[in-house]
């Protein structure tokens, strides 16, 4: 396998995905392979139109290098198998088996992928005083506390450091 680190440029990632691809699979990779900064819940994907791979720069960093790998065998089990006019969807028994077969991620752990923005406001229920907390502001009028159907009131405007 690749003994260096993880990639840092395209031109690094598409050394590392043809040895995978040669490796593991017996198979030439010929198309383009990329880092896509925008993708934001998963680790990689196949694109069907133009057969090219892209990658989660953030998912690999925070994954690590033996994670990566794996997820770079599963955009290829699409890549090889979708060339090859077999079934490369999820579903596909031809993809649940080479993925097996050669070792690679079923899912990828994306919990760690989520960048939430914290809570801007607090709302206080009137009559219940139970706390609301949300990302976004709430139209008062329209809802109520979900635990006694009281009515909300703005209670702060939580002040984000950043």
């Amino acid at each position: 396998m690749h003994s260096g680190g993880l990639p840092k440029c395209d031109d690094e990632l598409r050394r590392l995905v043809e040895i995978v691809s040669t490796q593991d699979f017996g198979r030439p990779f010929l198309h383009r392979c990329r880092f896509n900064p925008r993708l934001r819940t998963s680790g990689g994907r196949y694109l069907l139109s133009s057969h090219d791979l892209e990658f989660n720069p953030h998912y690999m960093k925070t994954a690590g290098y033996s994670v990566f790998i794996g997820t770079i065998r599963h955009e290829l089990c699409h890549y090889h198998l979708h060339l090859a006019g077999r079934g490369y969807r999820h579903r596909d028994q031809d993809f649940k088996h080479l993925l097996e077969q050669v070792g690679g991620a079923r899912y990828a752990d994306t919990g760690h992928l989520r960048r939430s923005l914290p809570a801007r406001y607090e709302y206080v229920c009137t009559s219940c005083q139970r706390i609301y907390r949300r990302k976004r502001q709430l139209n008062i009028r329209r809802y109520v506390c979900g635990v006694c159907h009281g009515k909300l009131k703005l209670a702060a405007t939580l002040i984000i450091s950043s």
